[in-house]
This record gives C-alpha cells, structure tokens and sequence, in this order.
C-alpha cells in the first residue's frame, strides 16, 4: 500500500504514501456497499423493480465502466487534488472548472450528512439493544465526527490502513453470508435467474427509482484521482483503482443483491423488504438474513459492521473534502490556511474547516429535530446524487472538448471519442430520471424535490460567482499560473 516517501515540502500532501491497493480501500470506503446494502437494496426492491433490482447496480456499474474510460484518458493529463474541478477546468476553462468545484464539495458535504444521520440511528439502536444504554442519534454522531476528526489529522497514510482492516472484515462478513446462502439454497424456492437477471428488468416499471438507488449506492468512485498528488507512479496508479473499484462494487451488489433475494426467497423478498422499511429500520433485512443462515452472532457482528462501514465511508469523504479545499486554498479561491498541511503532508487546516461545516448543518438537524432517517439521510443522499451525476456529465464533455482540442495525446478514439459521447448520453437520461423521480427518493412533494435537487445548481453557480470575485483579487502572475496548471 505505501513505500518510502520523499521528504514533504512545505503546505504540500505527501508525495509517494499511497499505492493502488490504498487507493482502492479509500475508494470502497467511500462507496461503503455494506450501507448500500442495508439501505438501498431494500428500498430499490420496494420502490423500484422488485427482485430485477440487482439488475439496476450492473447496469449502473457498466454505465460508470464506460465513463472511466475517459476519466482515466483525462486523469493521465492532469494530476491534481482537485480532481474532477481540475478536470473540468482542464476541458471546458477555469471558471466551469470552479463551478464543477462548488458541485463536488456539495456532493461530498451532502452524503456525509446521510451518512451521519443513519450512522447516529444504527449506532444508537445498537448500544440499546445490546448494551441497554439509550443515547439519542445526534450523540452518536457528534462522536463520530470527533474520531473522524481525529483520523483526518493524523493523516491519509494511517486513514487508509484503518480503513484496510474494516474493509476487510465487513466484506468478508457479507460475501460469507451471500455464501451461505447459495451452498444452503436459500429459502428452497430457487434462484429465480430469469427474473432477476432477465433483460426484461431494463425497461420493466420501477427500473428508474431502482437506478437511483444504485447511483445513490456506488458513487465514490471518482474520488480515485483526489489522492493523484500523494499516490505512487499516479499516471497508471489512478486508473488502476478506478477500474478495480468500479468492478468490485458492482459485483458485490450484484451477487449479495441476488443472494439476499434467494435468501428470503423470490416470492417472498420484496414483502420482507417493505416490512423492515414500515419497521423504521431497513438494516434488519440483512440482518434477519444473517441471523438465519450464520447464526445468532451474525446481527450482533452485521450491526457493528455497519458502524465501521459508516465510520469508513465518512473518513474517506472527510478526507476528499479536506483535499478539494486544500486545492481551492492552494489556488487562491479560497483563503490560503486551507492550503497548510503538518509535516506528514495532511491538510490539517482544510480538514477542520470540513469537520466544522458538517457540526453546522447537524446542529441545524438537531435544533429543528429533523428525522435522521426521513430527512438527514434521505433528503442529503438524494441531494448527493444529483449533484455527482451532473458532476460526471459535465466531467464527459470536459474530456470530449478536451480530447477534440489536443490531437496530440496517445488516448485511443474509445477514450477519448466513443466513452465521453456515451456517457453523456447514458448519464445525461440517467440524471433526467433521478430528477423526475426524486420526489421517491426523498419522500416529499414533487415541488419541494425539485427545490431540494436545486441545490445542486446553486452550489455550481456558487462556484462560479466565486471564481469571479476572487479573479479580480489574484495577481496577474497567480491566475495565469493556475489557468496554465488546469487548461
């Protein structure tokens, strides 16, 4: 995961601390399946297309495999912290570029907000159940953000072999579970192979609110190319993780997806589902599973788990927040102390500031009592979704209007030609259907979903405004600096 790196200049992220493998376990942090699962497998199954639901996770899967394609093309030109904002400013110029900034820091900002209300409720039912203490959900989280806190101080290095550990045991846990099942037979009823896997489910009723689940699941990915500056040989090192992350996420959901279904058995799946979502607690449709075919331990194991997964999840988001901040402070968009980091290279101011903003929106949910689950997670999750699917649409025609402008490059006409175009049209329907059926995935009017899916406009145009105040207060020599670094 790490070899011996150069000594850290001043205010810059240590160079050579991380390889594919640290990259990999920070972006399937990120992802976080285990909370896809618990969460989103049995909401896709109720709201969505039933048991063709894990149909939606590959089909999603193949959409971002196409995507990647360019991503990487575009990620072997440009090696930034910034990421996507640097791609985008790469492509279509520096202020999109500062627009597609403000978008990525909403995103992120939005699913770790989920995160932290659906953490606080899991943690707080847990400790009651097992422990007998009765905490309320916003204690849970305030402790979370604490350690998080304290891991993102320390730095990437160690983040990521914490996270290697956790990583390890929860997808050990639920691939054994998904195994159990299939040498068992399930429920006895069969695999149902046609009905979950037949390409009927593509066009079948359901099949957009189930895609919005599985984007909701598996976005994280694109955090690969935040670590470019501090990973090992990045050229290759990005595209590498990127591509193995993608594969591995989405054979994890489709084969724990599947195996649940054949769990409960087909006929009998999707009312189990909708009875643990009317229960308040969706986990349980996992966790019943486990207890059936591990054992007793299994819930127990499953609900701790699910913590770490959380705890993971949200440290490799904390981690590329800091880091886009880093970037913006770096380039004089935003104030420079963002920019300094401890001698290990972590970005130590910027990961306060991120830490700060969080507490200030939970504080919000816990003045005004917000649902953790019905609001906190719900409505900041679905917020997340647009904002990164319109993120990765702009990042497409960054990459086409790059490529069409630099003949010069060694990308093939598939990266740089064929992804790019298909993935904006795929991606582009993709977020047409998210946002026609966001009312589902939030649980408001038609009228407030779309004021909530506006947000992420106002943080793009946030960005945008932005750029042009500060352009005006950088000198010369420093916007021409950073023009020539992203375009």
């Amino acid at each position: 995961m790490t070899e011996t790196a150069a000594p850290v200049k001043k205010n810059r992220l240590k160079p050579n601390s991380l390889g594919t493998l640290g990259i990999v376990i920070l972006v399937l942090s990120a992802a976080s399946p285990l909370i896809g699962l618990t969460g989103a497998i049995p909401t896709a199954m109720v709201l969505g297309n039933g048991i063709g639901a894990p149909m939606a996770f590959v089909l999603v899967g193949i959409i971002l495999l196409i995507f990647a394609s360019g991503y990487i093309a575009m990620s072997r030109q440009v090696t930034n912290a910034g990421a996507l904002y640097a791609f985008v400013g790469k492509g279509l110029g520096l202020p999109l570029g500062l627009g597609a900034a403000g978008l990525a820091w909403w995103a992120y900002t939005t699913v770790q907000l989920a995160v932290y209300g659906f953490f606080g409720v899991v943690a707080s039912g847990t400790l009651n159940s097992y422990i007998g203490i009765d905490l309320p959900w916003w204690v849970c989280t305030l402790i979370l953000m604490a350690l998080i806190q304290v891991f993102g101080y320390i730095g990437v290095e160690i983040g990521a072999k914490v996270l290697l550990v956790l990583f390890g045991l929860e997808w050990a846990t639920m691939i054994i579970l998904a195994l159990a099942i299939l040498f068992t037979g399930g429920a006895g009823q069969g695999f149902a192979t046609g009905d979950v896997w037949g390409l009927g489910n593509l066009t079948a009723g359901g099949i957009s609110v189930a895609l919005i689940f599985a984007f909701a699941s598996m976005f994280g990915f694109e955090s690969s190319a935040i670590y470019g500056e501090e990973s090992r040989n990045p050229k290759k090192t990005i595209g590498r993780a990127t591509l193995i992350s993608i594969c591995m996420i989405t054979l994890f959901f489709a084969f724990t997806g599947w195996m649940l279904i054949v769990g409960y058995g087909p006929g009998n799946a999707v009312e189990a589902a909708l009875a643990t979502i009317e229960g308040g607690d969706p986990a349980q449709y996992v966790f019943a599973a486990g207890e059936q075919y591990l054992g007793s331990w299994a819930p127990l194991l499953m609900s701790l788990f699910v913590i770490t997964s959380m705890f993971a999840c949200n440290l490799a988001f904390h981690n590329g927040i800091a880091r886009y901040q880093y970037t913006l402070g770096r380039d004089g968009i935003l104030p420079k102390s963002l920019a300094r980091t401890r001698g290990n290279g972590s970005p130590y101011i910027s990961s306060f500031v991120q830490t700060i903003t969080a507490l200030i929106f939970i504080i919000i949910a816990i003045v005004t009592q917000a649902d953790p689950i019905a609001v906190v997670f719900f409505w900041f999750s679905g917020i997340a979704v647009v904002a990164l699917v319109a993120l990765y649409v702009l990042t497409a025609v960054a990459v086409l209007v790059f490529f069409s402008r630099n003949k010069g490059t060694d990308a093939g006409v598939w990266s740089r030609l064929i992804s790019p175009i298909l993935s904006i049209i795929l991606l582009g329907y993709s977020l047409y259907l998210i946002v026609s059926n966001f009312e589902l995935l939030v649980g408001t009017s038609k009228e407030q979903a779309l004021l909530l899916a506006a947000t992420a406009l106002v943080a793009f145009v946030v960005g945008l405004v932005l750029f042009m105040i500060r352009r005006n207060k950088l000198s010369a020599d420093a916007l021409a600096d950073l023009e020539h670094e992203l375009t």
